[in-house]
């Protein structure tokens, strides 16, 4: 009884110490207070749904005076993310049990059991994101489904030059610069520009002009620019710092211009190929693109946009894609150190894809205040709806945001926010209500990407809401993600022009450490955002110029391996979170459903302890050991003979083969959080001390 009311009194602190927060975000933690010591192992998750999560933790309590005390505890909590500080707070904690090996005393485990649920509400649980996605590989129902995208290739060149990509989203759309003489093309984001009754077209990128009489036609670098149209390039081009190899160039690369979805891949000469060690795989080292060759059979494989495409040739091949699952088995083998490390997130079953799978399932989330948050919707003159085929949703072509009408009612998502009107114009409120129609929504309809919004939970003052990858166009296809679903949506042009999303013409590729990153193949200075009315439609969402800090030459050997640094110590987009673009009415990271205070009294702190204790679905408590197996954790007493006290067991042997092996994977899938928490860091510190990161190889 005299261990029960000490544990007792040590457990009134434990709202203290989960919300206690160490800036390492390390585990264990502990508590030390003169009645002795608390020990929290972390969280193992056992199920995880919508912003639910379940799962068990280990503790030790070692009291001033007699033998440690091991224990495990269940948890049910709601879920609040912050993907951009890449941490996780658990609220709203429930324990419905907890669990003390071999201890048989049912009245003291029921006495502890409701005393946690009386105080439970106050408590939160700060984690860090890396950590917690690589505890999910053992969470049920995590398996993540493919979507019905569409994978067919696009329009792929292939270039030995220096060569830019520019994109028109369909044919060429010239409109009148109000109080000019000056025209440009509308419906793409580069700096497109004539002189009105003229023949001759400009562009401008980076330090270079270039001159056509066709827009699809033949251009070449020119020196002799209209004073005007010199003038509203330097009004309306962002300036920029030129990184060093950007900086260095001195000819113009040359232009292809595209009006349907197209990649273009460039290699510093003709391809210099370098074998990936362990391999009978060949890796062009000469090139920004991931291009690869296998020997066996003589196939080039090529990586855009999180998928494979495949041809005999890279000159005018025949390219073709590839599902996942038939890449060659030599890919799985990539070293994590080869220069192809980059790779491994888009090759399935390999722990870089898991990841990037398991991060597909979190949600970043946000409280909403019903006051504050607004939206304003305008039309390209009287609203027009489309119907999305095979549903009952109808949405609006011609506005820049998305507005559905279903079964009279119409909705308005806007930075991943639900709001809703009886009328087309409006006035919107915040809508507490996602309509389930939204789920039959294919990958085809222009506004597929809603169906990833979500809401919650509600009071009368807040909503609170949270969003998947798929927002952001980000989705999973044959084991590993991939980027847009693929198809071409026709944008809107009337009096104005709205955009639609794309999957090809940028560039995308993923990076465990920057999530996706877009980039044009060239530097700063190529793309006139402030006389396109809508700015924020250009490209994917998450778009930042720069992303590989220029066109890359003079290939040298090794010169991939300083992407390594980038790919560990990157930088994730600044717009990954899009709640943060809104100026009011939103609040992230710090969303709390429980409005009862934490006790603050007592802090915990790291603990010098390995991380090394867990526990079973039975509420078994085990510790690994210096040798690498197993010591399973008891309470129970055991007689030391006549008139000698009774002492605590520590540890039993006897560890199940199948149990050592379930015991094994969650203390490598922490190891592995572990070791990508520590790469996050290293971005973070990358980012406050104003480096950049997250750039391709070079």
């Amino acid at each position: 009884m005299k261990n029960f009311i000490f544990l007792c009194s040590l457990l009134i602190l434990l709202p203290s110490i989960i919300f206690s927060q160490d800036d390492e975000l390390t585990w264990p933690r502990e508590i030390e207070t003169k009645e002795g010591l608390v020990t929290i192992y972390q969280p193992q998750i056992d199920s995880f749904s919508e912003d639910t999560l379940q799962g068990r933790m280990a503790i030790s309590i070692k009291p001033a005076e007699g033998e440690m005390i091991f224990c495990a505890a269940w948890i049910k909590a709601g879920m609040s993310t912050d993907l951009d500080e890449r941490t996780v707070t658990l609220e709203s904690i429930d324990i419905p049990k907890v669990h003390f090996p071999d201890m048989d005393d049912e009245s003291k485990i029921t006495q502890l059991k409701n005393f946690l649920e009386k105080e439970i509400e106050s408590w939160d649980v700060v984690m860090s994101l890396d950590r917690l996605l690589a505890s999910l590989d053992e969470a049920e129902g995590m398996q993540s489904q493919s979507e019905q995208l569409n994978n067919d290739p696009p329009e792929i060149y292939f270039r030995t030059l220096p060569t830019t990509l520019i994109s028109i989203d369909g044919d060429p759309i010239i409109k009148k610069i109000e109080n000019s003489n000056l025209e440009y093309v509308v419906n793409t984001p580069f700096f497109i520009v004539k002189e009105e009754n003229k023949k001759p077209h400009y562009i401008m990128g980076g330090k270079f002009w270039y001159v056509s009489d066709e827009i699809l036609g033949d251009w070449n670098e020119t020196e002799n620019v209209p004073a005007d149209i010199v003038k509203l390039a330097e009004e309306n081009i962002e300036e920029g710092e030129p990184d060093s190899i950007s900086a260095s160039i001195t000819e113009a690369p040359a232009l292809i211009v595209v009006t349907k979805p197209a990649e273009l891949v460039v290699t510093d000469g003709e391809p210099d190929y370098a074998s990936i060690e362990g391999t009978s795989l060949l890796y062009a080292k000469n090139s920004e693109n991931d291009i690869i060759m296998d020997i066996n059979n003589q196939n080039h494989y090529i990586l855009l946009a999180g998928r494979w495409y495949q041809s005999k040739s890279l000159k005018d091949g025949d390219w073709k894609f590839c599902e996942p699952e038939n890449l060659p088995e030599d890919f799985t083998k990539i070293p994590e150190e080869s220069d192809m490390a980059s790779v491994r997130a888009s090759i399935p079953g390999t722990p870089e894809a898991q990841d990037a799978l398991l991060e597909q399932s979190i949600p970043q989330t946000a409280t909403v205040n019903r006051s504050e948050a607004k939206v304003e919707v305008t039309y390209d003159g009287n609203p027009e709806f489309k119907k999305v085929e095979g549903t009952e949703v109808a949405y609006a072509a011609n506005t820049d945001k998305t507005v559905l009408r279903i079964k009279d009612t119409y909705y308005c998502v806007d930075d991943a926010i639900w709001f809703v009107s009886d009328h087309a114009t409006g006035p919107w409120v915040v809508s507490d209500v996602r309509p389930d129609e939204v789920d039959d929504l294919p990958p085809s309809s222009e506004v597929y990407n809603v169906k990833y919004v979500y809401i919650y939970d509600s009071t009368p003052e807040v909503v609170y809401v949270g969003y998947y990858p798929g927002y952001t166009y980000s989705y999973v296809y044959g084991g590993v993600v991939v980027y847009g679903t693929g198809y071409y949506y026709n944008p809107w042009y009337g009096h104005y022009y709205y955009p639609r999303p794309v999957t090809w013409g940028f560039g995308v590729h993923w990076n465990p450490w920057t999530g996706w990153g877009f980039s044009f193949g060239f530097s700063y200075g190529w793309v006139g955002w402030r006389f396109h009315p809508h700015r924020g439609w250009w490209g994917p969402r998450g778009y930042r110029h720069g992303y590989r800090h220029g066109y890359y030459r003079g290939y040298r050997h090794g010169a991939r391996a300083g992407y390594r640094a980038g790919y560990r110590a990157g930088q994730r987009s600044s717009s990954r979170n899009v709640y943060r673009n809104r100026s009011s009415g939103v609040r992230t990271g710090d969303v709390k459903r429980s409005q009862q205070a934490r006790s603050t009294n007592t802090r915990a702190r790291a603990s010098t302890k390995p991380n090394n204790m867990y526990t079973d679905k039975k509420g078994n408590v085990y510790q690994k050991n210096q040798s690498g197996s197993w010591d399973q954790k008891s309470n129970k007493k055991t007689s030391q003979g006549t008139g000698q006290k009774s002492s605590t067991t520590q540890t039993k042997s006897s560890v199940s083969k199948n149990q050592s092996k379930q015991l094994d994977r969650s203390a490598n899938n922490r190891s592995r959080g572990n070791t990508n928490y520590n790469r996050s860091r290293s971005s973070s510190s990358s980012r406050s001390s104003g480096r950049s990161g997250g750039g391709r190889r070079r």
